[in-house]
């Protein structure tokens, strides 16, 4: 019998996994979750539309004709202008909220970005260095937390003549940075007792570098899903006080053209409708995003 020819099989080499990051985990989490991908579109839809509100229309949304006092929506007319229907003072409903969004993603976008980096530095500060810092950081927390946010900001905006949307993102930013500290302090204390943090100090690796290489980049985590809700918080806010006529002046906003429309809501439904459907869906999409994104960064909920 002929001695079969050819070589022994090898031993198959064992796979190597790579080794992936929490953000790498959260990121392949998210991409698998409809919640995420919905919301995702409805924001950058959003910005798009915030950025160059023309590509949308081509109407102007701040002269009115009365011709078009109240007119119902026309969803199927050729004239875009007609979709949403017109307010009392013949203005395209459309036309001024497809405007409005600028205002609204404008306020809740560097209102957001005011209280992280205020808020995360703060927290930072009272977190890693403790004692006499903490003490005194926590109670300058403590006494802009029991400032209440509208009323606080209501009453900084009255001091305010032509406000814009930076003026009312300041007033927001201002007072709304607390939350965003008291997570940053709780994330930075958990994380500077880890092995890495105590081995980097025994190498001698000053504070800052410690601060910004290894302790910021773990701590981060809570504090995005925070300001991910907070920024609809925020959107909603800028509506409230638009709405009490103390908001953005001399520009288009949801929430004054709400205020406007809610003395038409029993004769001319649509007035209202529109804007706070907007307001509402815009609100709804950051909420979504910050439950994925929370969900996905907690590993306990994986």
């Amino acid at each position: 019998m002929a001695r079969q020819s050819g070589t022994a099989p090898q031993p198959s080499e064992p796979k190597k996994t790579q080794a992936s990051s929490l953000w790498a985990n959260a990121w392949r989490d998210l991409r698998r979750r409809p919640v995420f991908i919905v919301s995702g579109i409805i924001i950058v839809l959003l910005i798009v539309i915030a950025i160059a509100p023309s590509l949308f229309t081509s109407t102007n949304p701040k002269p009115g004709d009365l011709a078009h006092f109240m007119q119902k929506p026309k969803l199927g007319h050729f004239f875009e202008a007609d979709w949403f229907g017109y307010d009392g003072q013949g203005r395209s409903i459309y036309a001024r909220v497809i405007y409005g969004a600028r205002a609204s993603m404008t306020v809740g976008v560097f209102a957001t970005l005011f209280v992280t980096v205020a808020g995360g530095l703060i927290g930072i500060l009272a977190g890693y260095f403790g004692g006499w810092v903490d003490a005194l950081l926590s109670r300058l927390t403590d006494i802009f937390f029991g400032i209440p946010l509208l009323l606080g900001s209501l009453v900084m905006l009255q001091a305010f003549t032509g406000r814009t949307a930076w003026t009312v993102a300041l007033a927001l930013g201002v007072l709304g940075w607390t939350q965003v500290a008291r997570v940053m302090r709780g994330s930075v204390i958990t994380v500077k007792q880890a092995d890495y943090v105590q081995a980097a100090r025994a190498l001698g690796a000053g504070n800052g570098r410690i601060i910004f290489k290894h302790v910021l980049p773990n701590a981060i985590a809570p504090v995005i899903v925070v300001a991910t809700i907070a920024l609809g918080m925020y959107i909603s806010a800028e509506a409230t006080l638009s709405y009490m006529g103390i908001g953005i002046q001399n520009g288009i906003s949801w929430g004054a053209d709400i205020s406007t429309a809610s003395s038409q809501i029993r004769n001319s439904l649509h007035v209202l409708l529109f804007p706070a459907g907007f307001l509402t869906v815009t609100v709804l999409a950051f909420i979504m995003l910050g439950d994925a994104v929370r969900d996905a960064l907690d590993p306990k909920l994986r």
